[in-house]
C-alpha cells in the first residue's frame, strides 16, 4: 500500500473524488465536510450546515456540485465554486445513508434508514420515484455505471438489484396529457417506474454495502455476517458465485477496482483486504492500530483508493504506477506488463524482446522496480519486491530483440537491490549484514565488501562505485579501494540520475532535488511542494525534471522555472535537443516536443555566453515580465533594457544599471517632476553635476540648486540663485543664499526689508559694518538690543568644498558586449532621442564623452543665454579648437566609436551584511553588529531568554571584529572589518568571516584558572570564572567537528562545577539548619567533579556528617574517599579513623533525603536529589536537570536559558552547517 495522502480529523464516514481537479469529499461524524486537495495535502474548504453526522456524499461527474446526506433527514446539493448549498431535498424520515449522483441523467439517488430509496432530479428538485420493498434500514443504493439499475444493501439480509428503465424513458419522452392522469395515480399510489429485479439472499447478517462490477456483470455485497460475497446476474436471474472469509467484524463497505481483477473490502476489525475476483482469495491485508475502517472510494479515472476510518482518512494506491527501465545511448529498456521491451529513440521503434514475469502472480508489487542494463555483455538485471526484495538476471542473445516471444530462464537471487558497477559484474545489497556482494554472470559471488553506512538501496556511480542511499544522506563508495570518496547529508532519496558525461549526479527526494558533483559536493537544491516524479539532463547540462502536474528545469546555479503542464504524470527516460521523451504510466513511449528558449537563455546569462544571449535577443525569441525581472535580479538590467519599450521601465532599469543618457532621454519623454528628481538622485551619486543641476532646474527646486552650487564651490550660480530668489520674493531662500555666499551686507539688508531691525542691527554690529549699524540705531532708538559681554565674534564663512567645479572622476570601465551590441536593437535607442530633443543636450554631452571629460561639463549647455560665454572664461573644453571632422557632429557615430566608457561602480555590499548573509552563528552575527538576529538565533538554538550578562561580550565582539581610520577631518572615519584567517594571498573578493575576540583557548585557560581556585578552596572566584566560561561558550567559534565536541564536553564539565559550587556556597551560608547542610555536602559528592576536587568534596562531606553523628552516612563518604587512592596520607588516615569509629555504632542521628544507592541527579535550582525514573525537565543550553515545577523559569545555572524550552542545540562551527 502507498500512501499518497493522509488526514486527521473526526470520524470519516463518506468519501468521494473529483474526477478532474486532485480534490476529495470526506464527511464527517461531526456534520462537517470537507474538501481536500490530496496532491498538495491541504485544506481548500469546508461546509457546515449539517445538523449531525453526514454519511454520504458525491462529486457530479461534470458539474461544479456535489451532493451530501445526513442525519438531519437533509439531502443538499452544493456549488463549490460558489462555496454555498444551493437547495435542500426533503423527504426521507429517517438517516440518510448515501447519496449518488447518475452519471448521465439529472438524477440523484439516495437510501435511507426509513426503509426506502429515493430517486432525485436535481434539475426541478422533485422526487421522481420511491423505491420501497426493503424492511430494514436501507445501508446504499448506488446506480449501475452504464446499465438501468440499481443496486442496494439493507440491515433487513438482502441486497436488491432495481430496474429503472421505466424512469428512464419517462424522462426522455415525457408522458402526453393523456397519460397525465394515470401518472397523478402512479404517484399517489407508487408507480412502476422502479421495479425490484433481484433479490438476493446468503447473508445472516444485515448487509452494509454492495456494488456493482463496472463493465461484468457481477455484484459483490459486505455484511455484518464478516463475509464478502460475490454474486453473479444474467437477464433472468442472479446467483452467488463464491464467499470471501478472512474479516474478523463487520464489513463496512467493498468494492471492485477499476483497473485491476481484484476487489478491496474495509471493516469495523480495523482492515483493509484486497482480494482476487478469479482466485477469489484473500492476496494482502492493511491493518490500523485503533481506527475502525467505515467507507472506501475508487477515483473514477486514475488508480486512486480512499478509505475513512475513525480518526481520519487515506489517500492510498495498492502498487506502483512508475515502469522499471533502463537508458542506454540511443536505446531504453523498459518493463511492461510481463515483457522486456527496447525502444530506439531515433526512429523510435518500440520491440518486445522476452518474457519476464511468470504470469499470475498472487500478490500485489510484484511488478519490477528497478532495472540494469549492461549494454557489452547485453544483460539486464530486473529488482523487484518478490520475496521481500529479489533480483532476476537475463542475458538476452543479440538475435532475441527482433523476435521477442521466447521465454529465457533467469538466474534469481536474494536481495534489497542490485545493480551492474562493471561490464560484467553486478552488485547485489544483503541489508541484513549490510554488506555488497559483487557477483558475475553466472550469479556466482566474487567479492564482499561492507558498506560503509546503513544503506538500503544502492545506486550505480561509475565504473567500479556504488552510490549507497541511507535515510538521511548518501554515500559514493568505490568497491575496489572499498573507501568512501563522497558524502552528503540529503532527505530520504528515492531516484538517482546522472548526467551524460557522469560529472554531475541529480538526486531526487519526494519533495527536493539535490544537485551536486561526482564526489557529492553540493551544487544547489531545489524544493518543491509536490511530489518529484522523474527527470533527466539534457545536453547542455540543464537537468530537466516532472512533478506530478509540471515539467520544469533546473540550472547549474539553481535557478529553475516551468517548462511546461502537464495532464498526467509522466516519467522523463531521455531529453535531446527540445524533444522530452518519456514513459506514461501505461508504459507508452512518448516524445513531447517543448520550447527550451527560456531556460538556454538563462544558461547562456550564467555561463557568460553573451553572443548567444544576443542572438537570441536579436531575434526576439524572449520577452515579458518574467525575463525582465529575472535580468534585473540577475544584475543585468542593461540587457533587460533592450527588451523594453515603455518609457517608465525603461527608465527604472536606466536608473539601475547606471546608464545616465538612457535615464535622461526617458525622463524627457515622460516629464514628470518624479521621474526628474530620481534621476537628479541617481547623477549626483555618479557626481554628475552637470544633469543634477539639469534635473534640478526642471523640477525647479532651487533649495537643492543653490546647495548643488554650494557643495560644488560654484560662487557666480549662486549669486545668481540669489537674484532669482529677489524676483520670486522668496525672503528665506533669500537668506540662505546670503549665507551660502558669506554675503553680510546682503543678510543685513534682508532683515531690514521683512522687518527684523533687532536682528538686522545685531548683524551689522557683530560683524564690524559700523555705518549701517550706526543708521539701524537711530532706527530703534530706545529698543535698542544689547550685545553679551567679553565674546569675540567671528564670520560665518561657508565650508569649502573638497572638489571644486567639474564632475567627479569615475572609474574607467570597458564597454560590456551588451553596451555596443545592443544599441541599435529594439527601437530607437537613447541618441535619437537626443537630436529630437532639439537641444543642445544630447549632442554636447555625446561629444564630450567622445573627448574623455569626465562626465561632460555640461554647465555651460544648461545655461540660458550668458552661460556659454561663462563657460568660456572658465576656459571649458572649447570644441571648435579641436578642428573635428564634419562626421563627429552626428551623436550616433560618436556613440559607437567609443571604445570604453565611465561607468559608475555599482556599491557593494557592506561585509556586515556579508557575514550575517551567510552565517547562522549567532557570534559571527553579533560580529557584524546585527544583536537582534544574534539574539534571535541563540533563542532558537539554545532557548537563552535573558540576554543581560551577554551584552558586554555583544559590544566587545562587534569592536573586536572592526578597525577604524580617519581620512580628512571633514570626513566620518571609514570602519573596515577586521577578517579571520585573512592572509596576503587571500582574494579581494572573497570575503571571509569576521575576526571574534572570544575563542576556545582562553576558555581553557580559564577552565584551569577555575580549578585552581577550586583547589584552594576559593570558592566565590571559582564559581564565577566557571560561570563566565558558561556565558561566553555561545558565543565562541571553533573550526573543526572535533573541537565542536570538545566545546559541548567543556558545558557539561563547567554545568556541574558551577551546580556544586552553588550548593556550597548555599551550605557555608545555612547555619541553623544542620540536617540541610550535610545534605548539599553529600549532593555536592555527586557532581562530576576533577578527581582531586571530588576527594576534597567526600572529605568535607564526611567530616560534617561524622560532627552530626550521622555515623553510617559519614561511613559511606570515608568509603568512596579510600576507593580513589587518595594520594594524600592525611585524607587517608581521616577515612580510615571515621570508618573504625562508624563500624561500631553504625547508626544516623539524622533523617536525610539522601540514598546513596539509588542513582540521582540534582534539581539545579532547588537542590533536591531526582531519582531515577522520576520526571525532570532540563535546560536547553547546559542541560541542567530541574524539578517540573521549574519549567518555564531561567535556569538557576547558566542563568541564560529557559528550562524546558525547546532548541535545536549549540551551532559553534561552520562545519556543522550544511
Amino acid at each position: 500500500m502507498l500512501t499518497k495522502f493522509e488526514t486527521k480529523s473526526n470520524r470519516v464516514k463518506g468519501l468521494s473524488f473529483h474526477s478532474k481537479r486532485p480534490w476529495i469529499l470526506a464527511s464527517l461524524h461531526s456534520g462537517v465536510i470537507q474538501l481536500w486537495d490530496y496532491r498538495m495535502g491541504t485544506l481548500i474548504d469546508r461546509f457546515d450546515e449539517h445538523d449531525g453526522p453526514v454519511r454520504g456524499v458525491h462529486f457530479h461527474k461534470s458539474q461544479p456540485l456535489f451532493v451530501s446526506g445526513g442525519d438531519d433527514y437533509k439531502i443538499k446539493v452544493w456549488n463549490y465554486k460558489m462555496h454555498r448549498c444551493l437547495f435542500t431535498l426533503l423527504g426521507h424520515l429517517d438517516y440518510i445513508r448515501t447519496v449518488q449522483f447518475h452519471h448521465e441523467y439529472p438524477w440523484i439517488v439516495s437510501a435511507s434508514d426509513d426503509q426506502t430509496i429515493r430517486i432525485w432530479n436535481w434539475q426541478s428538485r422533485t422526487c421522481i420515484s420511491v423505491l420501497t420493498g426493503h424492511n430494514h434500514y436501507v445501508m446504499c443504493a448506488t446506480f449501475h455505471p452504464k446499465e438501468d439499475l440499481v443496486v442496494s444493501a439493507s440491515l433487513d439480509q438482502t441486497v436488491r438489484v432495481w430496474d429503472i428503465g421505466a424512469l428512464r424513458k419517462k424522462t426522455v419522452s415525457p408522458a402526453d396529457d393523456i397519460l397525465r392522469l394515470s401518472q397523478m395515480n402512479t404517484d399517489l399510489f407508487g408507480g412502476v417506474d422502479a421495479i425490484v429485479k433481484y433479490v438476493l439472499e446468503g447473508h445472516d447478517r444485515g448487509v452494509n454495502w454492495a456494488a456493482f462490477h463496472p463493465t461484468l456483470p457481477l455484484i459483490v455485497s459486505g455484511a455484518d455476517d464478516r463475509q464478502v460475497k460475490l454474486w453473479r446476474m444474467n437477464d433472468t436471474k442472479a446467483w452467488e458465485v463464491d464467499t470471501l472469509r478472512g474479516h474478523m467484524n463487520n464489513v463496512s463497505c467493498v468494492m471492485f477496482h477499476a483497473k485491476q481483477d481484484i476487489i478491496v473490502s474495509n471493516s469495523e476489525d480495523k482492515s483493509i483486504r484486497v482480494w482476487d475476483v478469479t482466485r477469489r482469495t484473500g492476496i494482502q491485508t492493511f491493518r490500523r492500530e485503533h481506527d475502525r475502517f467505515w467507507i472506501l472510494a475508487s477515483h473514477p479515472e486514475m488508480n486512486l483508493l480512499a478509505a475513512g476510518h475513525d480518526s481520519g482518512m487515506i489517500v492510498f494506491k495498492l502498487e506502483r504506477e512508475r515502469p522499471a527501465f533502463a537508458v542506454s545511448g540511443d536505446s531504453l529498456f523498459y518493463a511492461k506488463d510481463r515483457f522486456l521491451r527496447y525502444y530506439e529513440f531515433s526512429n523510435q521503434r518500440d520491440t518486445q524482446v522476452i518474457q519476464i514475469r511468470r504470469p499470475g502472480s498472487t500478490s500485489l508489487n510484484q511488478s519490477p522496480r528497478t532495472l540494469s542494463y549492461s549494454p557489452t555483455e547485453n544483460a539486464v538485471l530486473i529488482c523487484s519486491d518478490v520475496d521481500g526484495g529479489s533480483y532476476e538476471l537475463y542475458c538476452i542473445p543479440k538475435d532475441s530483440i527482433s523476435r521477442g516471444d521466447s521465454v529465457h530462464d533467469a538466474r534469481r537471487g536474494i536481495g534489497g537491490s542490485a545493480v551492474f558497477v562493471a561490464r560484467n559484474r553486478f552488485a547485489v545489497l544483503d541489508k541484513s549484514s549490510n554488506q555488497v556482494l559483487v557477483k558475475n554472470l553466472n550469479n556466482e559471488v566474487v567479492k564482499k565488501s561492507l558498506l560503509p553506512i546503513a544503506a538500503d538501496a544502492i545506486f550505480y556511480a561509475g565504473t567500479g562505485n556504488l552510490l549507497c542511499r541511507a535515510e538521511d544522506r548518501v554515500v559514493i563508495f568505490d568497491l575496489q579501494q572499498r573507501m568512501v570518496l563522497g558524502d552528503l547529508q540529503t532527505p530520504f532519496i528515492k531516484y538517482v540520475v546522472w548526467s551524460n558525461d557522469m560529472e554531475s549526479v541529480a538526486l531526487l527526494s519526494k519533495h527536493a532535488i539535490i544537485i551536486a558533483s561526482k564526489k557529492l559536493v553540493h551544487q544547489c537544491t531545489l524544493h518543491e511542494t509536490i511530489r518529484v516524479k522523474s527527470g533527466a539532463w539534457d545536453d547542455n547540462g540543464v537537468f530537466i525534471y516532472t512533478t506530478l502536474n509540471h515539467i520544469k528545469y533546473c540550472l547549474p546555479n539553481g535557478d529553475g522555472g516551468i517548462i511546461r503542464t502537464l495532464d498526467v504524470p509522466i516519467y522523463i527516460t531521455k531529453v535531446s535537443g527540445n524533444t522530452i521523451f518519456c514513459l506514461d504510466r501505461d508504459g507508452k513511449n512518448r516524445a513531447i516536443v517543448v520550447d527550451a528558449t527560456e531556460y538556454i537563455f538563462k544558461l547562456s546569462l550564467f555561463r557568460k555566453r553573451y553572443d548567444h544571449v544576443m542572438s537570441m535577443i536579436k531575434s526576439s525569441q524572449l520577452c515579458g515580465q518574467a525575463v525582465i525581472a529575472y535580468l534585473q535580479q540577475k544584475g543585468f538590467p542593461e540587457v533587460a533594457l533592450h527588451f523594453v519599450k515603455d518609457e517608465r521601465t525603461r527608465f527604472n532599469l536606466a536608473l539601475e544599471s547606471g546608464n545616465i543618457q538612457i535615464a535622461v532621454a526617458s525622463a524627457t519623454a515622460i516629464d514628470e517632476k518624479d521621474h526628474w528628481y530620481r534621476l537628479g538622485v541617481e547623477a549626483l551619486r555618479q557626481g554628475n553635476a552637470g544633469i543634477v543641476e539639469y534635473a534640478y532646474q526642471k523640477t525647479k527646486n532651487f533649495e537643492r540648486l543653490s546647495f548643488l552650487y554650494l557643495v560644488t564651490g560654484n560662487m557666480e550660480k549662486l549669486s545668481k540663485m540669489l537674484k532669482i530668489a529677489e524676483v520670486k520674493n522668496d525672503v528665506m531662500g533669500q537668506f540662505h543664499n546670503a549665507l551660502y555666499l558669506g554675503n553680510v551686507r546682503e543678510r543685513v539688508k534682508i532683515l531690514e526689508n521683512v522687518g527684523h531691525l533687532p536682528l538686522a542691527y545685531i548683524t551689522a554690529k557683530v560683524h564690524g559694518l559700523q555705518e549701517e549699524a550706526e543708521r539701524l540705531a537711530a532706527e530703534l532708538g530706545d529698543n535698542l538690543p544689547s550685545l553679551p559681554e567679553g565674546k569675540v565674534p567671528s564670520l560665518l564663512m561657508p565650508p569649502t568644498p573638497v572638489m571644486c567645479g567639474g564632475d567627479w572622476p569615475l572609474l574607467r570601465v570597458m564597454k560590456g558586449i551588451f553596451d555596443g551590441g545592443l544599441d541599435n536593437i529594439g527601437r530607437g535607442t537613447a541618441d535619437e532621442e537626443y537630436e529630437a530633443a532639439d537641444g543642445d543636450w544630447g549632442e554636447e554631452l555625446d561629444m564630450v564623452d567622445a573627448d574623455d571629460l569626465q562626465n561632460g561639463d555640461v554647465t555651460a549647455i544648461l545655461e540660458d543665454g550668458e552661460g556659454g560665454e561663462e563657460n568660456e572664461e572658465e576656459g571649458g573644453w572649447d570644441l571648435e579648437d579641436l578642428e573635428l571632422p564634419p562626421e563627429a557632429d552626428t551623436p550616433r557615430a560618436s556613440v559607437n566609436a567609443r571604445s570604453s566608457v565611465f561607468v559608475a561602480p555599482t556599491p557593494g555590499m557592506p561585509v556586515s551584511q556579508i557575514w550575517t548573509q551567510r552565517s547562522s552563528l549567532a557570534a559571527e552575527h553579533a560580529a557584524a553588529g546585527n544583536f537582534e538576529t544574534a539574539m534571535r538565533l541563540l533563542n532558537r538554538q539554545l532557548g537563552i531568554k535573558n540576554f543581560a550578562p551577554l551584552k558586554s561580550m555583544f559590544l566587545d565582539l562587534q569592536a573586536g571584529s572592526h578597525t577604524y581610520l580617519r581620512a580628512f577631518s571633514s570626513t566620518p572615519v571609514i570602519t573596515l572589518a577586521v577578517e579571520r584567517g585573512w592572509s596576503e594571498s587571500a582574494s579581494p573578493n572573497v570575503r571571509r568571516p569576521p575576526a571574534l575576540v572570544f575563542n576556545f583557548s582562553q576558555l581553557e585557560e580559564k577552565l584551569k584558572a577555575g580549578y585552581k581556585a577550586t583547589t584552594a578552596g576559593k570558592f566565590t572566584e571559582g564559581l564565577r570564572l566557571f560561570i563566565s566560561i558558561l556565558h561566553t561558550i555561545p558565543l565562541v567559534v571553533v573550526d573543526s567537528r572535533r573541537e565542536v565536541d570538545e566545546v559541548k564536553e567543556l558545558v557539561i564539565i563547567v554545568k556541574e562545577y558551577v551546580l556544586g559550587l552553588q550548593m556550597e556556597l548555599k551550605r557555608r551560608e545555612i547555619k541553623d539548619n544542620p540536617v540541610r547542610q550535610q545534605e548539599l555536602a553529600a549532593y555536592f559528592t555527586h557532581c562530576n567533579l576533577q578527581l582531586p576536587h571530588l576527594r576534597l568534596a567526600l572529605l568535607n562531606a564526611m567530616s560534617v556528617c561524622f560532627k552530626a553523628k550521622n555515623l553510617a552516612t559519614a561511613a559511606n563518604f570515608a568509603r568512596r574517599l579510600l576507593e580513589t587512592n587518595p594520594t594524600n596520607e592525611n585524607q587517608a588516615r581521616t577515612a580510615r579513623q571515621v570508618l573504625q569509629a562508624a563500624e561500631r555504632n553504625m547508626t544516623d542521628a539524622s533523617q536525610l533525603d539522601y540514598d546513596f544507592r539509588n542513582p540521582f541527579v540534582i534539581c539545579g535550582a532547588t537542590y533536591v536529589p531526582i531519582y531515577r525514573g522520576q520526571k525532570d525537565v532540563s535546560c536547553p543550553y547546559c542541560s541542567s536537570r530541574f524539578v517540573p515545577s521549574q519549567e518555564g523559569q531561567l535556569c538557576t545555572v547558566c542563568d541564560l536559558a529557559v528550562v524546558g524550552a525547546d532548541a535545536s542545540g549549540l551551532l559553534c562551527s561552520p562545519s556543522q552547517i550544511r
